[in-house]
């Protein structure tokens, strides 16, 4: 397998003003000799992430960004976010965050509570700049963390992913919800159910994650692009000069056994005064997608909060329409996650024409499945990750939605092993890549908690067993296929039957099309494309239809 073929090349990346593939005396646009472990839900994220928090010394660096960030949200029992955030910094830790600005509070984002989470990192020491160098109706979505210690290099370890350190994020396998929940669709309860996805990457990749948080510290621009914006930060006498970060550490040594070669795939949209380090932008995420997606041949894996978007799901439509052997799950929320008049069926449009397409390129060979809990509660699949014929593996923040593709700031990990599967089909895809033990059993973890298969736990990571029975059947994509129709009919059918006797295994319900009437279409496009899923590409990229 080279590498070359599916990942991108420094030139493929489409942004010739960034630092991040010039960082390597080879000139390799991806690092080797990495360790990667998924971390499945935010339990066990925040487990992780808490110790290794904790385990930081007096001048240690701490770098973070995130979407919307929660004071009080539990990392476990005895400390939340602020708490351990601001205890690092009060014991000399150099602690340096990045969180969206958001917007106004009325409009149900995270204005309030990103501020507040600032002011309690500064008033320990620490310093959180409240970032609003956005579009318009855009955001900075990446969720990473970073945690380098000089004399400590084999210590430094990375977290990138969906989960951001915020309410109703704290879920495991069984799906019982977060106590600490912000408000959804009245489907979901009142302890939301929430299955999401973070890695934690351990090598050479952590400095070229620290690099990504440099470009955007050492942004010389003022923290909003509006006047109104410049206005509430000096009545709220908000910091907003980045203080100077200590030199940047050599990169850590490549992990013993480590067998992960890890590229950065990133979003940034274009804007008038552009970033320095992305001048027009950059839609390497896109780019890396459609590379790989050209070479798949037996299944696609994707699990994904929105799935909108024709232009975007375009690629995986070719793919299945190249390809009369190629099949693709998708796995995503059954309900949105607001019910209002209007975000409901702009949330729907985007969904509605991205199905269409699939099917009519797939047809029986595409299938599409929401998740509920044991209770029959919906879980709201906020994971972004995706599995190409288990050689690719892409787990991020970014959703396959226009937004993500190309409007907001999003950071993704494309995941390749050096290590071969011993387990059949050996080659699914017949090209000779043959199937890799970080993407199989990605997959085969995430495939067996919706299964109800067992061996899951609380959702940790990998640990499909080379001689277990569901791990043969599950390697098989014809196979695996069939086991995710067979147990979504099995739930449907017990449903319908008015939950009447034992209750089938396993968590999947058939995704049914959604519908809206003429009016509603007519009325939300204009919404859909606007707000809830707006193109940041140049003028002259849309219209080529090109990222």
């Amino acid at each position: 397998m080279g590498l070359e073929d599916w990942m991108l090349a420094a030139a493929e990346r489409g942004n010739p003003s960034t630092g991040i593939d010039a960082r390597r005396p080879d000139g390799a646009a991806w690092s080797r000799g990495n360790t990667v472990r998924p971390l499945v839900h935010g339990r066990s994220y925040f487990a992780a992430l808490l110790d290794a928090v904790r385990a930081q010394r007096r001048g240690d660096l701490l770098l973070f960004t995130d979407w919307r960030g929660d004071p009080d949200e539990p990392l476990d029992g005895a400390d939340s976010v602020g708490e351990a955030l601001c205890r690092a910094a009060e014991r000399g830790v150099v602690v340096k965050g990045l969180v969206w600005r958001s917007h106004l509070d009325q409009f149900q984002f995270s204005e309030r509570e990103n501020r507040h989470l600032g002011e309690e990192i500064e008033a320990a020491g620490g310093e959180c700049l409240l970032d609003m160098r956005v579009r318009p109706g855009g955001s900075h979505h990446q969720k990473f963390v970073v945690l380098r210690h000089p004399g400590r290099p084999e210590c430094d370890v990375a977290f990138v992913g969906g989960i951001d350190l915020c309410h109703s994020r704290r879920d495991d396998a069984r799906h019982f919800g977060d106590p600490h929940a912000q408000p959804m669709s009245a489907a979901y309860g009142r302890r939301p159910p929430w299955h999401d996805l973070q890695l934690a990457v351990r090598g050479p990749a952590v400095g070229d994650i620290e690099a990504v948080f440099r470009e955007r510290w050492q942004d010389p621009s003022p923290l909003s692009r509006s006047l109104a914006g410049r206005i509430r930060q000096a009545v709220d006498r908000q910091d907003t000069v980045a203080d100077p970060l200590p030199p940047q550490l050599p990169d850590p040594a490549p992990v013993a056994g480590g067998q992960h070669a890890v590229q950065l795939l990133r979003t940034y949209p274009a804007l008038r005064h552009g970033y320095p380090f992305a001048p027009r932008g950059e839609r390497s995420v896109a780019r890396g997608y459609r590379k790989a997606l050209a070479r798949a041949r037996s299944l696609i894996y994707l699990e994904d909060q929105y799935l909108w978007s024709a232009p975007v799901v375009a690629g995986f439509a070719a793919a299945l329409a190249r390809e009369p052997g190629l099949r693709m799950i998708a796995v995503v929320p059954l309900l949105p996650d607001q019910e209002g008049r209007l975000t409901g069926p702009m949330n729907l449009l985007g969904r509605i024409e991205a199905l269409r397409l699939l099917r009519g390129a797939g047809g029986e060979r595409f299938a599409v499945y929401g998740v509920e809990n044991h209770a029959g509660t919906p879980v709201y699949v906020h994971a972004k990750v995706c599995v190409i014929d288990d050689v690719w593996a892409a787990v991020g923040s970014d959703n396959i939605n226009r937004r993500s593709w190309t409007h907001d700031s999003e950071l993704s990990c494309v995941v390749l092993d050096s290590a071969p599967d011993p387990r059949e089909p050996l080659d699914p895809a017949g090209l000779g890549d043959r199937a890799r033990v970080f993407a199989r059993d990605l997959r085969l973890t995430l495939g067996r908690e919706h299964l109800d298969l067992g061996g899951a736990g609380s959702g940790g990571g990998p640990d499909v067993g080379g001689g277990d029975e569901a791990a043969k059947v599950l390697c098989d994509p014809a196979a695996a296929f069939r086991a995710f129709a067979d147990s979504a009919a099995a739930l449907d059918a017990w449903h319908a039957a008015g939950r009447t006797g034992p209750r089938p295994p396993g968590r999947l319900r058939r995704y049914g099309d959604p519908r809206l009437s003429r009016t509603a279409t007519l009325l939300s496009t204009p919404l859909q494309r606007l707000i809830a899923d707006p193109d940041g590409r140049p003028r002259a990229m849309r219209r080529a239809g090109e990222f």
